[in-house]
């Protein structure tokens, strides 16, 4: 047995304000001999929604044993574009890393030390950073295993550390640099999370900007996109910059161009909507034509895409679709919310430990052990409500990594009804009317219902899929406006158990081929972590029931 491996994406952003500015989703992982252990988004503990204070919380989190560190572990740390250091808001933790010159395919030696907690002792640990980039192209191995022979390998994110885009090859059993730079696709991902436009169209206050990519994505699907609006962007510079001072210089640019088309910053106007596909359009073939640059060059069969840019599902549907690479791989939290898996795996897998494939269902910091055994009798109660047109907590076990609930901390209810989705998203988690929700469903239901090849990403919630059209009444409350759903992909009841048997037994007695599925939160707060938690959203939400590690407790009105 090997020394653990204690991986920490903790760095300080640059402004200390009363919400994520730079720096967001701070995380830890914690590794044996290939297996996590242990692994926390910083939110769930915290309750505070994207959190990067983990210099706060990282002390009390080992001192009460919620983190069992033994005495000796390897330390590995996720770098930033705003720097290479951790500190511990006490000094016993002390981690720093020489300021990177280029972008390596390995991890760079570091000095760290842990201090006693009397006196000024401590001792050296045996620490590496690992590059913002590097860190997010490993959390797919978790999840798919270690890097296949010919892949190429991707990170794409708002920002990390040298850059916001870099490519390796995996060749010969080895890692190969081939670029990083802001330049190639960063006015791309500008459009999602640094951009005048977004921001006033959707209204983002500054405390939401992390919001931004998924709302944009949500909101694209109602419009068209318009070559002469792209020619306007452009001319513009796709009004970068993220002030919220300059709508009005918006407005009167393209009053001047198109006439009176957006007299207001409104999210029902079609010229908006139309701006917003057009965003979309220019990021997805911003990708395609690097991912076919690429290829051109370096001929590979796979893909590995890291960062928060591989969240955008419709690209990755058309990434699959082009059939330039033989599968994708993308990890369920491929944003910084899973930077620290990344860097633990890749450290295990330099000391020579094989990765376990794992669940996603990781984050359990802070909740008992809990197996439990599923009962036919709670199905049936669950399956009772739900055909009643009613909505249902779910909290099971371990908590998902990233950002998607996928069947653990979710809301359900059926998916055969527009009013009842709108309820679910605009009503009680007080989401904006544009956003879609998603469906959960069997996969051999979800080959039923679309003619698009089911990829292994669907089981992530990481792709989404046009619905034929004799269905979409079926499932009118999850497909979205340009007739397409986000489906998540349940295969066999070892992907969850739970969500296997209930919708195994709604089909079989009923015909329903898919339950709605959104995260258990309402917006503005974390996804719920801990059963209390669950309880205490369940009624402050008004819900019907609560599902708790496989118990159905139904909610008296």
């Amino acid at each position: 047995m090997s020394k653990p491996t204690l991986a920490l994406y903790g760095i300080k952003d640059r402004n200390n304000t009363p919400y994520p500015s730079f720096v967001h989703d701070h995380n830890l992982c914690l590794m044996q001999d290939g297996k996590i252990v242990k692994y926390l988004q910083l939110e769930r503990y915290t309750r505070r929604k994207y959190d990067n204070r983990l210099d706060l919380f990282i002390e009390e989190l080992v001192d009460d044993g919620t983190i069992p560190l033994p005495d000796d572990f390897d330390l590995v740390c996720v770098n930033d574009f705003t720097g290479n250091a951790f500190i511990s808001h006490s000094g016993r933790l002390h981690f720093e890393a020489n300021r990177l010159e280029i972008l390596s395919p390995a991890l760079t030696p570091a000095r760290a030390y842990l201090n006693n907690r009397e006196g000024w002792g401590g001792k050296e640990l045996a620490a590496y950073c690992c590059s913002h980039e590097l860190a997010h192209i490993s959390t797919t191995i978790p999840f798919y295993g270690a890097f296949k022979e010919n892949s190429l390998l991707i990170s794409f994110d708002g920002a990390s550390s040298l850059g916001n885009y870099s490519a390796f090859l995996y060749q010969d059993g080895m890692l190969k640099f081939v670029e990083n730079n802001w330049t190639d696709l960063g006015f791309a991902s500008k459009l999602f999370n640094d951009n005048k436009l977004a921001f006033r169209t959707l209204n983002i206050a500054p405390y939401a900007h992390c919001s931004v990519p998924g709302k944009l994505m949500g909101f694209a699907s109602w419009g068209t996109y318009q070559p002469e609006i792209e020619n306007w962007l452009r001319d513009n510079h796709f009004f970068n910059g993220c002030g919220r001072h300059h709508g009005v210089d918006i407005l009167r640019s393209a009053k001047e161009r198109f006439g009176d088309v957006c007299p207001e910053f409104d999210t029902k106007n079609p010229f908006l909507q139309d701006c917003a596909a057009t965003f979309q359009y220019i990021f997805e073939t911003a990708v395609l034509t690097k991912l076919k640059s690429l290829q051109e060059k370096f001929h590979t069969d796979y893909l590995y895409y890291g960062g928060g840019c591989a969240l955008n599902i419709v690209t990755n549907s058309k990434i699959v679709e082009s059939g330039m690479f033989k599968d994708i791989f993308i990890a369920p939290c491929c944003n910084d919310s899973g930077l620290s898996i990344g860097a633990a795996a890749f450290l295990e897998m330099q000391k020579g430990n094989k990765i376990e494939i794992h669940s996603p269902y990781l984050c359990n910091v802070g909740l008992p052990h809990n197996d439990f055994d599923i009962d036919e009798n709670e199905i049936s109660r669950v399956a009772e409500v739900l055909m009643k047109g009613g909505i249902v907590g779910v909290c099971n076990g371990p908590a998902e990594a990233g950002p998607r609930a996928l069947g653990n901390r979710s809301l359900i209810a059926l998916a055969n009804s527009q009013e009842l989705a709108k309820k679910m998203s605009m009503e009680i988690k007080r989401r904006e009317w544009y956003r879609p929700v998603a469906p959960i469903m069997l996969e051999k239901n979800a080959r039923r219902v679309t003619d698009q090849k089911i990829n292994g990403l669907a089981r992530f919630m990481l792709m989404d899929f046009t619905i034929k059209p004799e269905y979409r009444a079926q499932m009118a409350g999850v497909v979205h406006a340009n007739d397409t759903a986000r489906i998540q992909t349940i295969a066999n009841e070892s992907d969850n158990p739970f969500m296997f048997r209930l919708l195994s037994y709604l089909y079989e007695r009923h015909g329903i081929l898919a339950l709605v599925n959104t995260s258990f939160n309402v917006q503005g707060e974390p996804i719920v972590h801990t059963p209390e938690q669950a309880l205490e959203s369940t009624k402050r939400m008004n819900l019907d029931g609560l599902v708790l590690n496989g118990k159905f407790q139904k909610m008296e009105k």
